[in-house]
């Protein structure tokens, strides 16, 4: 049975943004839509019976928090937070359990995922599995590149440059991307 779920949504600097937790841990991190209203909305769709919650338990907020610092340009670390991805298929819980032991600021290759998971020829089924990550950023899925060391996809507002800069706030310097969303307009519910 799967626990019940509850989201809040959350300002950002590339707009509103939503989190999902149930009694497990973090299941979903909603990157901004075009409003909060259909952000909320996204969010109901993926999880039709969550609960609105504001403000969220102290634990959830200092997930928040951390969401707010990184994107503030701060670097941060989501190692340690706890997750509930029951619903994720499970070749896709598994690329996230190793997404999640590249340290900030370095990267690895879809290849590589697959090579470490005994699937050298699933590159392509790693990038799927990143491309549905349900908790970009806390799954750093940024991390992660193609063979030539192209950046491949990217979800969130800004696309590639987003994923360049998140990792040059966490310290990968050959990567200069410029300014933190610079070219985006503030987005506002």
């Amino acid at each position: 049975m799967t626990p019940a779920a509850s989201f809040t949504l959350f300002e950002t600097p590339i707009g509103t943004c939503g989190l999902i937790w149930t009694a497990h841990g973090i299941a979903g991190l909603s990157l901004p839509e075009h409003s909060a209203t259909a952000t909320r909305a996204r969010l109901r769709r993926r999880w039709p019976d969550a609960t609105e919650a504001s403000p969220p338990p102290p634990g959830v907020q200092k997930v928040v928090d951390r969401v707010l610092a990184l994107l503030a340009g701060e670097p941060v670390d989501f190692a340690d937070v706890p997750l509930d991805l029951e619903r994720a298929p499970e070749f896709h819980r598994r690329v996230y359990e190793v997404a999640r032991t590249i340290p900030p600021g370095k990267t690895m290759t879809y290849g590589e995922i697959a090579r470490l998971l005994g699937a050298p020829q699933d590159s392509r089924e790693v990038g799927q599995a990143l491309g549905r990550n349900p908790v970009a950023i806390i799954v750093p899925c940024h991390r992660v590149l193609g063979a030539d060391g192209k950046m491949g996809g990217f979800s969130a507002p800004g696309g590639i440059a987003t994923k360049r800069r998140i990792l040059e706030i966490e310290g990968a310097s050959a990567l200069a991307a410029g300014p933190l969303f610079e070219s985006l307009p503030r987005r506002h519910g």
